[in-house]
């Protein structure tokens, strides 16, 4: 199974459903807050998630090599397969 890692911030709605997203479906996640994170955690999150070609908003969801921006059920299933 490919290695799934949701960078979310604690107060987002869409993040949240993400994570609830992999649950359902029992999929194993790591998930890390940005906003709790010290500045240069924060620093090399965001150079990670532009090197995987995310740049914008949260949350930036890793699914093997692949990155999602945002709660998209249809790209996930996509990167899942």
């Amino acid at each position: 199974m490919k290695k799934i890692t949701i960078y979310a911030l604690s107060t987002c709605l869409w993040c949240r459903k993400s994570k609830k997203y992999f649950e359902e479906k029992n999929v194993p996640f790591e998930a890390i807050d940005y906003d709790k994170q010290d500045p240069e955690k924060q620093k090399a999150m965001m150079a990670e998630m532009r090197a995987a070609g995310c740049t914008g908003s949260f949350p930036f969801i890793k699914i093997g090599g692949a990155c999602v921006q945002g709660y998209d059920p249809e790209e996930f299933e996509k990167h899942l397969k």
